[in-house]
Order: C-alpha cells, then sequence, then structure tokens
C-alpha cells in the first residue's frame, strides 16, 4: 500500500519500515493463498459448499493485490520515488482498497453463513446453496469496486522536487481546489471506514456471538469442538481488531488531521499510521488460516479430519 502523504518528506521510518514489512507479506500471502487454490481446485465442484465459494473469491482477492506488493517494495526501497506511471499508481491504489473492502465483506458473509447453518439449520438445508453464494458473490464485487472507483479518480503521481515522483492518494498544490479536492476526499474515507469497516465489523462480530452461543449450549457437542469453534471466534475478531480498525481509525484521524493541518507529518499519528499500513496487508497471510474451518482438505492435509467439520461448516 502506498503513502498517502500529499507530498515525499523523505520520512525514514516509513522507508525503513514497510519494504521488509511488505516483503515478508508478500511472501507468506503468496504461498499460503496459492496452496489454499490449488487445493481448492483438486475438489470436486459437484461437493462445493457456500463456505468454500466464499473463501475460494477471498483468496482470489488477496493474490490480486499481492502481485502488486513488489511495486511497493521497490517504491520505499528507493526513498518513496514511484517509477511506473500515473496509470500503475491508480491501480495499485485501486486494487489495494478492493482488497481490502471484499476481503472484509467476504469475511462478514462467511460468518452471516455460519450464523444461519448453525442457528437456523433446516432454513440452511434447504434455501443457501452454492448458487446464491455465487450470485451473492458477484453482488459483494460490484457493490465493492463501485465504492472503490473513487480511488481511481483521487490517486495520483504528484512531482518532488527535480527527480522525484510520488504517488499519492491526492496530490495538492494548496490551492483553493486543491483544498476542496482534500475535503472530499477526507470524508471519503470516513465514508469508506463507515461503510466498508464498521458495519461489516459489527455484523460479522454479532453473527460470531450468536453462532458461539448457540454452539456452548448445544450438549451433543464436545468440549474439544466448542473450543475449536471458539477459537475461529477468537481469530477473526482479533484479524479486525489488528488488521481493520486500527487502519481506519488512523487513517480517519490522520487525513483529518492532514486537513487542518494539525500537528507534524512525523508526529506519533503519522507513525503510528504507517504501522497500520503495514497491518491492514496482514489479512492476506491470516485468510489462510481461516480457510482451515472451510477447506475440508486443507484440514486433512494438516491436521488430519475433524469431528467439528459439520459445526465448522
Amino acid at each position: 500500500m502506498m503513502d498517502h502523504n500529499s507530498s515525499c518528506h523523505g520520512d525514514k521510518f516509513q522507508v525503513q519500515l514497510l519494504p521488509s514489512v511488505y516483503g515478508v507479506e508478500f511472501c507468506v500471502a503468496l504461498v499460503g493463498n496459492l496452496f489454499a487454490l490449488r487445493l481448492l481446485s483438486t475438489r470436486d465442484r459437484n461437493n462445493w459448499h457456500t463456505g468454500v465459494v466464499l473463501s475460494c473469491n477471498l483468496a482470489i482477492s488477496d493474490l490480486l493485490y499481492v502481485l502488486t506488493l513488489p511495486l511497493l517494495i521497490v517504491y520505499y526501497m528507493q526513498d518513496k520515488n514511484w517509477l511506473f506511471g500515473v496509470a500503475v499508481c491508480k491501480i495499485e491504489r485501486f486494487l489495494f482498497t478492493c482488497n481490502l473492502y471484499v476481503s472484509i465483506y467476504f469475511i462478514m458473509c462467511i460468518s452471516v453463513n455460519r450464523y444461519v447453518a448453525i442457528v437456523y439449520p433446516f432454513f440452511s438445508r434447504n434455501h443457501v446453496n452454492p448458487a446464491k453464494a455465487k450470485a451473492a458473490s458477484v453482488a459483494i464485487w460490484i457493490f465493492v469496486t463501485a465504492i472503490s472507483s473513487p480511488v481511481l479518480k483521487f490517486a495520483s503521481t504528484c512531482p518532488e522536487g527535480s527527480n522525484k515522483t510520488c504517488c499519492v492518494s491526492y496530490c495538492t498544490n494548496g490551492d483553493a481546489v486543491a483544498v476542496a479536492v482534500a475535503y472530499t476526499h477526507l470524508f471519503y474515507k470516513v465514508f469508506l471506514s463507515v461503510v466498508g469497516c464498521f458495519i461489516p465489523f459489527l455484523v460479522t462480530f454479532a453473527s460470531y456471538c450468536a453462532v458461539l452461543r448457540v454452539v456452548w449450549r448445544n450438549v451433543n457437542i464436545t468440549s474439544l469442538e466448542k473450543r475449536k469453534v471458539a477459537l475461529m471466534v477468537f481469530a477473526v475478531v482479533v484479524l479486525y481488531a489488528i488488521s481493520f480498525v486500527p487502519y481506519h481509525l488512523l487513517q480517519s484521524y490522520y487525513f483529518y488531521r492532514k486537513v487542518h493541518k494539525l500537528g507534524s507529518v512525523c508526529d506519533w499519528v503519522h507513525k503510528a499510521y504507517q504501522v497500520s499500513k503495514g497491518l491492514a496487508t496482514l489479512n492476506m497471510c491470516i485468510h489462510p488460516l481461516l480457510y482451515m474451518a472451510v477447506f475440508d482438505n486443507i484440514r486433512v492435509a494438516c491436521c488430519g479430519r475433524s469431528s467439528a467439520d459439520m459445526v465448522m461448516n
């Protein structure tokens, strides 16, 4: 993911932190998601359930973005000098935004799917099927593409000095038009935080709380299976708490301070925001672990078949 400053100020903290973080995330996410898709491709398509359909879309989204990370590694290693042109800058920003919110919405759908399957099993058996999961997947891609499309307008390259070009969220030069663009961009980021993160998070959290309550009260489920369900819920909540929520809170606050010219670009808010950018892409590395609760083949390959399969699927 790119730096969101409107100018390149040679922040050593950013340049030193992000190349190594993105390098590790690229290797882990690429291997993990390719492994998941390989196992999925060998699965009998007639036996696909809704969780597999949703998780497959999640893996594809991760791979689309992880392939852009080498561009960012080069960018920060060149002291934030963008070498790939305006079009590639816009595409990278667009892919990051799409990946982020596709991930969040598919995690939400997976949680709702599990909620319906466990709390309303007869309804799920009669009305929830892979065809509807595919339709929901298409709807998510269309919706996320629509809310991410303004990035293609805002994102741009911005010259810095005589020999450096930055890829930024928006380029400003201090005039009245640039100030209006900065405010519009701030409102857009707040909109993405609310619609793209916080609302899906509430739905996901409520769904998993209901799942956990029903499973814990079921006397036919063993203590081991209950602990596995609790671990799955904990993993998703931690994913949000580490990867998604801090990024959106710090991003909104950072741009608010930037628009109103509050504080220094190198203060704690700026540094915390840089750390949150690395954590935001961490979700691509964590998703393959979450697939273990969905893909039978991965569970068999890694730890054998569990008697909790029906609960987790």
